[in-house]
Formats: C-alpha cells, structure tokens, sequence
C-alpha cells in the first residue's frame, strides 16, 4: 500500500523538513521507494538553473525516484515572506487547485512513500479565499504535524489539530522536535501533549548538531519512525 502524507507544523520553523527529510530517510532504510513535494517555496536562491529553495533541495536529495526540481517545487519565490504576498509582488495567484494538480503529478509516479510539506502554519494563505489547507484537503492525505516544541508550543498544536480535524483530514501522528535546546519543562511539555493527542507520537527528535543536511537527515531518521 502506497502512503502518502501531508507535513504540516505548528508553526514557521518547527523543523518540517528535518522530519520530512528524516521519515524520507527511514524509508529508504528500509527498502522503500520515496517521492516529495513542496508545492510553494518562498526563500530562494538564483542559481543558474533557476530558483532554488534549500528545503526543497533537501527533500529531493532524499528522492529515490528519478524527480526534477521542478517537480519537488513546482512554485518558488525569491524573497523570504508569505507566499501569498510574494505572489502579489509578482503580479500573480496561486490556487490550491493548481498545487493539487502539480502535486498529483508526482503522486502518479506510485513511491512507495510520498510526502508533501507545507508552507509555514496550517492557515498560511494562499490568496484571499484559500490557505495551504486547502491543498490538504483538495488531495485528501492523512496529516503528520511537527511540533516545535519550544515556549507556547501546546496551545499552537491544540489548535493545529482543532483546525486539521475540523477540515475532516485525519492527524496519522505528531513528532515533538526540539527547536529550543533550553526549553524549560521540555518533559512536562511532551508529557501534556501526549496526554491532549489521540494519534500517536512517532519520534521525539532532539536538538541536532549536524550541519550537513544529509547526515542531518540520517541523524533525525534514529529517532523516527513511520505511521
């Protein structure tokens, strides 16, 4: 059976693609075939290929199918801002509909894990109608929300999950990853979460000091585990 998830985060910088790139990891280890997609990217290097998001360059790094760039990021803007307002600089609209074709597109190739990583929070906007979460909805994936797990943490994911259920997606399961090193309580904290979260907890991932980003990868896949 083929699985294929959505990677939301309680906010921006709560280590989505760390964990992306580190479920992707764990597949491979264990013989899988692996695809992802992060449909809008805002925070680009010009290169001469292009734009160049690292996140999404991370993520294909992590491909075992034969993906292009354009494939994993079909849509990138330079500056490092919302990407509703980076659109709007440049005169143009994005849609959820359009990301879920773009999307699809790379769903089609059958991995036998895909994973789509969002934008930012649940509600990032994706123009004055639709968020990100409409994406989610549009493509119908079960969802895995990081948590950044750092001062204020639990009320961002209590709401997160309030939001994703009241969507009708299905939250498969949450990763505590540890933004803050010197979070004070970090136990109490995971410990409340547990206690407030039906879906299960499929790795606490602890503050890493790699810097190559797949050894990074390898490293955060020790401590995760697949729904």
């Amino acid at each position: 059976m083929k699985k294929r998830y959505f990677i939301a985060g309680t906010d921006t910088d709560a280590g989505k693609t760390l964990v992306a790139c580190g479920l992707l990891a764990r597949a491979r280890q264990d013989s899988m075939s692996t695809a992802a997609v992060k449909p809008v990217s805002a925070g680009c290097e010009v290169t001469a290929e292009g734009l160049r998001n690292d996140d999404a360059v991370q993520l294909l790094a992590q491909c075992t199918l034969p993906l292009v760039y354009e494939q994993v990021n079909p849509i990138a803007f330079k500056p490092p801002i919302a990407p509703h307002i980076a659109a709007a600089y440049e005169g143009t609209r994005m849609t959820a509909d359009r990301m879920a074709g773009f999307t699809r597109g790379v769903l089609m190739q059958g991995a036998d894990l895909t994973l789509i990583e969002g934008a930012g929070g649940w509600r990032v906007p994706l123009n004055e109608r639709e968020t990100l979460a409409d994406l989610a909805i549009a493509l119908q994936t079960p969802v895995i929300l990081v948590v950044g797990m750092k001062l204020g943490c639990i009320s961002h994911t209590l709401l997160t999950v309030e939001a994703i259920k009241r969507d009708g997606l299905r939250l498969a399961g949450w990763v505590a990853n540890r933004i803050d090193p010197d979070m004070s309580e970090f136990e109490a904290n995971l410990d409340t979460l547990k206690s407030s979260l039906a879906a299960p907890l499929l790795g606490v991932v602890p503050h890493l000091s790699e810097t190559d980003s797949l050894a990074l990868a390898g490293a955060a896949a020790e401590y995760l585990q697949l729904p």
